[in-house]
């Protein structure tokens, strides 16, 4: 009998532990995203539910279709769908607040993803969105250190704007104080959408008869409408134009001249942590349990944990590196490049 009692209570624990290491897998992830106009977000899309899958959890999405609003009820339905963990791409980072408080109140942990969420409880990761406005800024002083300079901003519902704002301010204020570079015109661009970028930097230039020498622009998408305007007035290709994200269209801008760098971003990279925290998180691990995290006082006085990684700022001296990457094929980058005048394109 005690042989016996002894094999089920063996039975009994080993059951036990079974259920334990199935409790902690079969998690569902909830990812609201704001959008999916920018090219990079499928590319985001893939690396989290590669990674959710790889620790044994559930991808689950909403697109907000770049509705706020739609944004609240998306988060809603994650969380009725049974999601563990959330990772939100905040299309508002102020009118998203409900639905973060609804997830915390019923103890889902949330990811701001690229995009801070004014919320000490919330986990922030993203790229040092600072550096990634010092590089544009450094990138298009190189070429125009001084001048009239216009500054394409992104959305002021999002953070990011004036972070990568401030940064390039850091970089250019010294020239700005001098003299030697004078703002011309900044203006936010609603929604990040490259039509209201288009519109911003024609603006500009009717307000300055064209004398613009240079455009900080804060993305690939921002950057594209800044120099479709540009084009329109024989100014493409003289103007130096920043952005960021890599987007293939201006990797091959960069090739072409018309935009001089696009800080890389390897959203492959951001998306696979993402999917791993989330799936740590969604597993009850503590924010101070994730590697690398560091403490980020935000803008609104909340310290949050956070992650932050490393960009890299791409000129058409050194496209080889998103071609070695396999971010982008060679014959994107080069399309239409004459030969001779890139090196990655020889």
């Amino acid at each position: 009998m005690k042989q016996f009692a002894a094999a089920m209570l063996a039975g009994v624990a080993l059951s036990l532990s079974l259920a334990t290491v199935a409790d902690a897998k079969d998690k569902v992830i909830g990812v609201s995203w704001s959008n999916f106009q920018e090219e990079r977000w499928k590319t985001d899309e893939a690396a989290i539910k590669a990674a959710v899958e790889a620790a044994g959890n559930k991808y689950i999405s909403a697109d907000a279709q770049s509705s706020a609003s739609k944004q609240l009820t998306d988060v809603e339905s994650l969380i009725s769908q049974g999601a563990n963990a959330l990772i939100i791409l905040s299309q508002d980072a102020s009118a998203i607040g409900p639905a973060v408080e609804k997830a915390l109140a019923e103890g889902i942990p949330v990811l701001g993803y690229d995009r801070l969420i004014e919320n000490k409880e919330v986990f922030y990761l993203t790229f040092d969105n600072k550096e990634v406005g010092r590089l544009q800024a450094r990138e298009v002083f190189k070429v125009k250190p001084e001048g009239n300079y216009a500054f394409i901003k992104g959305s002021s519902a999002d953070p990011n704007a004036d972070f990568l704002f401030s940064g390039q301010m850091e970089v250019l204020k010294e020239a700005i104080d001098s003299g030697k570079i004078k703002n011309v015109g900044e203006a936010y661009t609603d929604g990040w959408l490259p039509a209201n970028a288009q519109k911003n930097m024609e603006q500009i230039l009717t307000a300055n008869d064209n004398k613009v020498d240079a455009v900080v622009a804060s993305n690939d998408g921002t950057a594209g409408g800044a120099i479709a305007a540009l084009d329109a007035q024989g100014l493409a290709g003289s103007v130096p134009v920043s952005g960021q994200d890599g987007d293939k269209a201006a990797l091959n801008r960069v090739a072409l001249g018309t935009q001089t760098v696009s800080v890389w971003k390897d959203a492959r990279e951001l998306g696979k942590k993402a999917g791993e925290i989330a799936s740590d998180l969604a597993d009850g691990k503590k924010f101070t349990d994730i590697p690398n995290v560091v403490e980020f006082k935000t803008p609104g006085g909340n310290v949050t944990k956070s992650v932050f990684l490393t960009p890299i700022a791409i000129t058409k001296d050194n496209l080889n590196v998103v071609v070695d990457a396999g971010w982008i094929k060679k014959e994107e980058v080069c399309a239409g490049v004459p030969a001779g005048k890139v090196a990655v394109c020889n």
